[in-house]
């Protein structure tokens, strides 16, 4: 029944789509009750160590008990320090093995873990730790640590399913746990999948039709590569970029003033439609400003760095805030780009990841020789857009070398880069990672555990670009493949997309991830590549319907036994609204727009001073633009976007939540901009020459994507003539009053406010913000 899909009515329950966290479970293990054949250190044992007992007993020295480190093989097969004659691990004797004696002690005087740490080690976790003691004890370097190699292509029974590499290793998995995949999606539900995933817009009526005319074996790769070659293609990709970058139109903290940043983000989207591919990509962001006789865009490509927080107020500390932005540039390096939370090594050891303090500040040296200061000038004039070093771009730039830079005026255009010092600026040790308590001194390095620094590379921003890109670095590809399948199957190889170390999610299916990664790498880092790859697998083009016994097999979905089921992102929720009533705007580019919002919200959030301390809405073309280039001010993000889990862009996010909240439900009934969609969609259908039920039946395609069922136009078309009934001039001149767009003269306004319910209705079906 249509009714069930209401969002008024079902306030989005049981829809499924709110993250549930995964047991670490060994990639060859069966059920609970079985240990696997061979005992695994990366996917067995590591996981319960990192869990239970590194805190104590892990790299972090100043917390070290004991004197004993369960995580490096050399020291826990070694005399313990205040027991020499014992040894933690005896390899092949767990009777003479301290670790195991002391995890199965019934004295709680010698139990590890202690009971006053309220961790304990279950049964089968003891068994599995007393098994891998008998295999021999047998340590292996962190899975993520160690460079991919690509795996041989895994032998399967369903030979016929299989559509590229992808399917091999999702099907052997699904083989493994006795299930089969699901058929392929209907061709509609299918095109609209690829189309959000490819350029964050509904598929046009006119796609639609041709893709359901084509009934050639090539017909959905002809559509794919048509989604691949439209400028929205850049807009989408830029969107997940946007977030990682912490992209935001205001500085934040308490003046919270106004930034032009937005050249940045329109050479982000330029260079994803131009296929610019991963490592050049990342270089000229990182450092652009370095590289020989280096171009404007190269330049402008640094943005990247410059794209955190930054103080106006007076009185603060100026060494303070400046190595907090230093700071800054070096977590989002590591989140962002390597996986890995070294933030947490910025006051001491890592506790769980062999990352020391020190290795902290000799990478973060390579971000420390900026030419900036913590506070550059007071708020209020136009020096505050920008802060140096920075960049000025000309007319004359943006109609030859920066031509993808929407600049609509005259003004003089200025964005924040990268720039350093003549000479270098010496980095040191901060005890307690306090910016006045500077220790030991270090020059510019790497974690060893990832990849030792290479001798030969320049020992600057350039140098470890190269470092990053270097064939052995073990992390790179990996972890932007794991984003890109994010993005496109709602949840990484790896589930925590910004954790590859100790203490993150194993990867679901490890060799698809190498082989990916390799795959990657020898194609030179081709990103639109990769993402044809992604969509034209089997895998991807899977009904997203699931049977009692898949739900039960696999509630989370794991095994890609079928299409994941989700809502579509914040800003493409709009861009859907927008697209399909003809609204949008399509214009690449540009400065942030100010669309309708409630009022009040800025006014007194911050210190009142500056041109974001009151909002001012947009009129025109401006209130219809996609939901990137909405204004993001950082103390009052958008209502609407935070609603439905946007990035706030504080700082580096790479996975976004997914929440379900009866807040998204309303705003699909109450936001202006949906109903001023649903108006404006109903005037444009009312005059046309054709049947009610047939323009409810082309509403529910542009909206939802797919023909309605003979069931639901039924439905629709029975709530027009209720709602007919209903209204009188009076009261439909007042529902109509929504938004600015201009109603049409001489339209029946009773007609226009019934048709202009169904339309609302059909934007508050729960399958209309799905992707499924």
């Amino acid at each position: 029944m249509l009714e069930k899909y209401f969002y008024g009515l079902v306030l989005f329950v049981g829809l499924g789509v709110v993250s549930q966290s995964c047991t670490k479970s060994s990639a060859n293990q069966a059920t609970d009750g079985q240990l696997p054949d061979m005992v695994s250190y990366n996917f067995d044992i590591r996981p319960i160590l990192s869990d239970k007992c590194l805190v104590c007993h892990g790299p972090d020295a100043n917390k070290r008990e004991a004197g004993l480190r369960l995580d490096l093989a050399e020291n826990a097969y070694k005399a313990l320090q205040e027991h020499p004659s014992a040894h933690a691990l005896v390899p092949g004797k767990p009777e003479l093995s301290q670790v195991y004696l002391r995890i199965t002690s019934q004295d709680t005087a010698q139990l590890m873990p202690p009971p006053s740490s309220n961790l304990k080690l279950t049964a089968r976790e003891i068994k599995l730790i007393e098994k891998w003691i008998k295999q021999g004890a047998a340590y292996e370097k962190h899975w993520a640590f160690v460079a991919p190699k690509q795996p041989k292509l895994p032998e399967v029974k369903q030979k016929n399913w299989p559509k590229n590499e992808i399917d091999y290793f999702i099907l052997h998995k699904q083989e493994q746990k006795g299930l089969a995949p699901n058929e392929e999606a209907d061709k509609e539900r299918l095109l609209k999948r690829v189309s959000l995933d490819l350029t964050g817009l509904p598929p046009s009526l006119k796609l639609m039709d041709q893709f359901l005319a084509d009934g050639g074996v090539n017909a959905y790769e002809r559509a794919v590569d048509q989604l691949l070659r439209s400028p929205a293609y850049g807009e989408k990709m830029a969107l997940h970029w946007l977030d990682l970058a912490r992209y935001a139109d205001s500085h934040g903290y308490q003046d919270d003033g106004y930034r032009t940043q937005w050249p940045w983000r329109d050479w982000v989207i330029h260079a994803f439609n131009q296929n610019m591919h991963y490592d050049q990509f990342v270089t000229w962001q990182l450092a652009g400003d370095l590289l020989p006789n280096a171009s404007k865009e190269q330049l402008l490509a640094t943005g990247f760095n410059r794209n955190h927080k930054i103080t106006e107020e007076g009185g603060v500390i100026q060494e303070e805030y400046r190595m907090s932005y230093v700071m800054d540039r070096n977590d989002t390096f590591g989140k962002g780009l390597l996986s890995v939370t070294l933030e947490c090594a910025r006051c001491h050891d890592h506790k769980y990841d062999p990352f020391s303090q020190k290795e902290y500040y000799q990478l973060l040296a390579f971000f420390n020789n900026v030419q900036e200061v913590g506070l550059e000038s007071v708020i209020g004039g136009p020096e505050t857009y920008a802060k140096k070093p920075l960049m000025e771009i000309s007319d004359q730039e943006v109609q030859s070398i920066l031509s993808f830079v929407n600049k609509k005026d005259t003004n003089c255009l200025i964005v924040s880069v990268m720039g350093d010092l003549d000479t270098t600026r010496k980095t040191f040790v901060l005890k307690r990672g306090m910016y006045d308590a500077p220790e030991e001194e270090v020059q510019p390095g790497t974690p060893k555990a990832i990849l030792p620094f290479n001798a030969n590379y320049p020992k600057n921003r350039l140098g470890l670009a190269q470092w990053l890109f270097d064939k052995k670095n073990p992390l790179t590809a990996r972890v932007y493949v794991n984003m890109l399948w994010q993005e496109l199957f709602g949840r990484g190889i790896v589930k925590t997309a910004g954790d590859f170390g100790m203490q993150g999610e194993l990867p679901s299916h490890p060799e698809l991830l190498d082989w990916l990664a390799v795959d990657f790498m020898t194609h030179n880092w081709d990103i639109k590549r990769l993402v044809k790859k992604m969509v034209m697998s089997a895998t991807y083009r899977q009904s997203a319907v699931v049977t009692p016994e898949k739900l039960k097999t696999d509630p989370d979905n794991m095994l890609l036994a079928r299409s994941p089921r989700y809502h579509i992102q914040a800003e493409l929720v709009r861009d859907l609204v927008l697209s399909s009533s003809g609204l949008l705007v399509k214009t690449i580019g540009g400065p942030s727009v100010k669309p309708y919002q409630p009022a009040g919200l800025w006014e007194g959030a911050t210190s009142g001073r500056g041109l974001l301390s009151m909002y001012v809405q947009d009129h025109g073309p401006d209130l219809y633009r996609r939901g990137m280039y909405t204004l993001i001010k950082r103390t009052v993000p958008p209502p609407a976007m935070m609603i439905f889990d946007a990035s706030n862009r504080d700082l580096c996010e790479v996975k976004r939540l997914k929440t379900n909240t009866p807040l998204q439900a309303l705003i699909m009934m109450n936001d202006p901009t949906v109903l001023e969609a649903s108006r404006v969609l109903a005037a444009r259908l009312l005059q046309e020459s054709s049947a009610t039920s047939d323009k409810i039946g082309k509403a529910f395609r542009q909206i939802v994507c797919r023909t309605p069922k003979e069931k639901e136009l039924a439905i629709l078309t029975d709530y027009y003539e209720k709602e007919l009934k209903k209204f009188t001039r009076p009261s439909a001149e007042k529902y109509l009053t929504v938004g600015e767009y201009p109603i049409p003269e001489r339209i029946d306004k009773v007609k226009l406010a019934a048709l202009m319910r169904v339309v609302s209705t059909i934007y508050n079906l729960e399958e209309t913000i799905t992707k499924s």
